[in-house]
């Protein structure tokens, strides 16, 4: 019996290993659906036909606390404006209240940036009624898959 649950145990760790996996892969698959479709929706909805500057995964020091580090989903810049972006395979109000603390501090993990507008979008490929709401009471565009591409589904919201 104790070979038995030895083994179930060996199992278990193996199988919670292969979820962690299967759910990182999940949000990669995601990122990789969100990222080719901020550009169209940058021109569209805010009118930028160019990025100066466009990159996934960037990792940025604090440049007042050099001890704090995060990794953005996508920095999007242009003109007078960044595009901020965080993806979520499944988004919950708890990765909202995350994303507000990171705008909060935004300039200070890019200072070169003080002079632009943050145009934050939260994506997922479904976003629930209640986390749209929520995302909408907090100035934040959700993007999220709507008839056949990505669009924002509450862009009117936010500039009315």
């Amino acid at each position: 019996m104790k070979d038995f649950k030895d083994e179930m145990k060996k199992l278990s760790k193996e199988w919670y290993k292969k979820w962690g996996e299967l759910a990182n892969k999940m949000g990669a698959v995601v990122e990789d659906m969100v990222i080719p479709n901020i550009g169209g929706l940058a021109k569209r909805y805010f009118g930028c036909e160019d990025f100066d500057f466009f990159a996934r995964a960037v990792k940025r020091v604090n440049s007042k606390d050099r001890s704090k580090s995060k990794e953005f989903d996508v920095i999007a810049m242009w003109d007078n404006k960044v595009i901020v972006n965080e993806t979520k395979s499944t988004p919950k109000i708890v990765y909202v209240n995350e994303f507000l603390e990171d705008l909060k501090e935004f300039y200070e993990y890019f200072p070169e940036y003080s002079g632009k507008k943050v145009v934050p979008i939260f994506a997922s490929l479904y976003v629930p009624d209640n986390i749209l709401s929520y995302l909408t009471k907090n100035k934040i565009y959700a993007m999220a898959i709507k008839d056949d591409t990505m669009d924002l589904l509450n862009f009117e919201s936010i500039e009315a």
